[in-house]
Parts: C-alpha cells; sequence; structure tokens
C-alpha cells in the first residue's frame, strides 16, 4: 500500500519537530495520520508535554511523572496553525492530575491564542477528567472550542480495567456538565470495541451518552499498541460497524463515524460542521 506524503505531511512533519511540539497522531500510533496530515489538512496536537500521570491499558502514551509546564506552547500551536493553514485542529493532552486545575488553564490560553491567529479554522478539545473539578471544566469551557471531546473509551463493565484511573460515571458528568456550561458547543465522545465488550454493552454505553445529551459518537477497533497492552479479544466486521453507526443515529446522534481505523479525531472537520449545524436547528425551534 502507497503512503500518501505529501508536501502537507513532510511541512507538518518538519515544523512539529522544529517547534518541539507533540502530536497524539504520533504517540498514540494513529493509523489515519497520513490521510488526516497529507489530505484533510487537520491535526491533532498533544498539549502539557508527553508523559502521562496515568496508565490506562489501552494506550501508547508514556506513562511518569511530567516535567513543568511550557507556558509558550499554546503560541507555538496556534502559530503552527497558521502556517500550515489548517482547516480544524483537535487539541488534546495527557492527563496531568499533578496540577491543581488539570491543565485547564492551558486548554483555555492554546484556545484564545489559536484563534486570534486562526479565526476561521475550527478548534476541537479532547481533554482528560481533570479530575472531576466542575471549576476545571469550566475554565475550559468558558474559552469557547467549537466541539468538546471526551471519551469513556469502553463500556461500563469493563472501564476499570482498562483505565484504572478514570471512572465511567465521572465522564459521563463531565461531559453532562459541558453541555450545561454552554448548549451551543456540540460534545463527543468514542468508544473503542474489541476489549472483550457485547452488542448490548456497546448499546447501553450509547444510551448512557444519549443520556447525557453527547451529540457526536466515533466507534473504532481497539489495537494493542505492545504486548504490555491489553489483548485484543475480537475484531469487529466492517458490517458490525455499518450497523452499530445506523443504531448510533436511530437513538439521536447527530452524526457518527464507526469504523476498523476510526480514532476520535477521525474526520473530526465533517463531524462539528454537522452537530452545530442540528444544534442551530434545534435552537431555532
Amino acid at each position: 500500500m502507497k503512503i500518501n506524503t505529501n508536501e502537507n505531511f513532510r511541512g507538518l512533519k518538519k515544523m512539529i519537530r522544529a517547534k518541539k511540539l507533540h502530536t497524539v497522531c504520533e504517540e498514540a500510533r494513529c493509523p489515519n495520520i497520513h490521510e488526516c496530515w497529507a489530505v484533510r489538512k487537520t491535526a491533532t496536537f498533544m498539549i502539557l508535554g508527553d508523559i502521562c500521570t496515568r496508565g490506562c491499558r489501552f494506550c501508547a502514551v508514556t506513562t511518569g511523572m511530567p516535567t513543568e509546564l511550557d507556558l509558550q506552547e499554546p503560541a507555538r500551536i496556534a502559530e503552527s496553525v497558521k502556517q500550515m493553514g489548517l482547516n480544524h485542529v483537535v487539541i488534546t493532552a495527557v492527563a496531568r492530575d499533578d496540577l491543581k486545575d488539570g491543565g485547564a488553564s492551558i486548554f483555555a490560553e492554546t484556545i484564545r491564542t489559536t484563534r486570534k491567529l486562526n479565526p476561521l479554522t475550527t478548534i476541537e478539545v479532547l481533554p482528560s477528567d481533570m479530575g472531576g473539578v466542575f471549576e476545571n471544566l469550566k475554565t475550559l469551557m468558558d474559552a469557547r472550542p467549537d466541539i468538546l471531546n471526551h471519551n469513556i473509551e469502553t463500556v461500563r463493565r469493563l472501564s476499570d480495567r482498562v483505565r484504572s484511573k478514570a471512572k465511567y460515571d465521572r465522564s459521563l458528568e463531565f461531559l453532562r456538565r459541558a453541555k450545561e456550561l454552554n448548549p451551543e458547543i456540540p460534545t463527543k465522545s468514542s468508544i473503542m470495541v474489541g476489549l472483550g465488550e457485547t452488542k448490548e454493552e456497546i448499546l447501553e454505553a450509547m444510551d448512557d451518552l444519549r443520556a447525557n445529551d453527547v451529540d457526536i459518537l466515533t466507534i473504532g477497533q481497539y489495537l494493542q499498541p505492545t504486548k504490555k497492552h491489553l489483548p485484543v479479544e475480537k475484531y469487529w466486521h466492517p458490517d458490525e460497524f455499518a450497523e452499530l453507526k445506523e443504531i448510533a443515529l436511530s437513538k439521536g446522534f447527530s452524526h457518527c463515524e464507526s469504523g476498523p481505523l476510526v480514532r476520535s479525531s477521525y474526520h473530526a472537520d465533517e463531524q462539528v460542521n454537522a452537530a452545530s449545524k442540528v444544534l442551530n436547528q434545534e435552537i431555532i425551534s
């Protein structure tokens, strides 16, 4: 298979190195990196360093004690987005449980700085639960991202095993409170399959998300990063992903991406546009 490495891809990779930035595209070994960087002109930047305070058993990001904050990081990201002419940018981060605000102030500064330099670029944020502290979430939402994404990752039964330092219900509350703070901002979450869940459990997770007013859902196949991570229990068939998408839409999600290689930020530019149109129609009506 020929890998698409056009000028957009090479230019973005060179810039990331020069500006000492991190992307989840590389850190998490995303299978869609070439499509996003080379074709769609979208990227997912990872702020707050590249060392996470949590050790989720599905994730390839390094776990340990993070370094001190880089206060110039928001400006470098904003400049990179402008230089590359990105249409949509996703800003995510390692979990920083060592910080009182969970990194919320840096998220907010990155949003504001990026929007000032790139008023036409849509901005999506993908934070951790920030310890479940409401004030931290409010700091983030006050910066008005175009979309708020927070992943439950798996079904309720498997949550403690898959991400022991996060809580299923805390994630649902995080998403609900984000919507309460600003109903006009679309919310989004993601589920991995292949960890031993059943179809019925996936549908229950969909219901949990809709009960907390989540607008967008992505569903993808879990792939084991290394032998140290959880094994794959099942590879779901593309037809099963297609069925899950139809079910998700029937349950009221405004947009759903579902497929073996789908990841949380896959086609994120399309998702924010679709969800915003639906929300605007609901507000008008």
